[in-house]
This record gives C-alpha cells, sequence and structure tokens, in this order.
C-alpha cells in the first residue's frame, strides 16, 4: 500500500477552502484523470476516473467530516482501494495550509511501477496545486457542505 502526504498552501481563509474541498462534482476541474464525481448523499460519491487509458468506476464513503478541520474518506465499491484524510489549517485571516495524506493500494503491474516510480505522489501534488489555482482564481467557493458526519456514525 502506497501512502501519499502532501500540502498547499492557499491564498484563501479557511472557511472559503473548505468549504470549496466539499464540493466535490468540482474535483474534475482540478484533478487529475478524474471525468465526474457524483454526490449520491451526505456520505457516499460514485467516481469516474481514467488514468493512463484505464477507466474506473469505484465508491466512497465520507467517514469523518468536521466543518473547517477535516474530510476523511475510504473508498466501499470498485476495484480502487483507498482511504485518506484532508485536512485544513488556518494560517492566517487569507491563507491556508490543505494537507493531504493518503493509502492507495495499487492493483496490476502498470500501477504498481507508476507507484514506485513516485506518478502517484507527483499526480497528488499537482492536484492539490491546481486546487489552489482553482480557488485563489475564484476568490470564493462555488457551494458549501457544512453538516457534521461522525466517524461510526
Amino acid at each position: 500500500m502506497g501512502t501519499i502526504s502532501e500540502s498547499v498552501d492557499v491564498g484563501v481563509p479557511l472557511h472559503t477552502a473548505y468549504n470549496q474541498w466539499t464540493q466535490f462534482e468540482e474535483f474534475p476541474n482540478f484533478m487529475e484523470g478524474v471525468e465526474q464525481v457524483t454526490q449520491v448523499d451526505d456520505r457516499h460519491n460514485h467516481w469516474v476516473t481514467n488514468v493512463a487509458g484505464a477507466r474506473r468506476e469505484f465508491d466512497t464513503e465520507i467517514v469523518d467530516q468536521l466543518p473547517d478541520e477535516r474530510v476523511a474518506w475510504r473508498t466501499v465499491t470498485g476495484d480502487v482501494r483507498q482511504r485518506g484524510v484532508v485536512t485544513f489549517l488556518e494560517l492566517d485571516a487569507s491563507h491556508t495550509r490543505v494537507n493531504l495524506a493518503m493509502e492507495l493500494e495499487t492493483s496490476g503491474l502498470a500501477e504498481k511501477a507508476a507507484d514506485a516510480l513516485g506518478v502517484v505522489d507527483r499526480r497528488a501534488r499537482g492536484d492539490l496545486r491546481r486546487f489552489k489555482h482553482f480557488i485563489e482564481e475564484r476568490g470564493s467557493e462555488t457551494g458549501a457542505w457544512r453538516g457534521r458526519v461522525a466517524p461510526g456514525g
């Protein structure tokens, strides 16, 4: 299982960065290889990805979500196995650090090779940089979901 740990500082308030991250259907705007995310309900999302010609569909479950602090998830269906958490740290009134920690179980020779070569880490770093650009260019979030999802709830 590969582990990814990346962070980016964004030039928007904590509230804005967190609110934008909760807009999962916007992820294709800044995540490479993500074709579509459909929010099924408050806890579940359906993903369609295409990475190096390998199209995958899978579902994720939000397992812990605390406004302005964190969003944690895990996969629940499909052949993609991952879990992770994104945390938000206020640096000052107009800057936020977004931290990503993720574990990804690779399957198949090509995916294992890509993981070993650091492709997955670079993609995560690029996604965070594109998130930074996306939210800073907008200056405001496209929406927000401020609900609490408690672990085991």
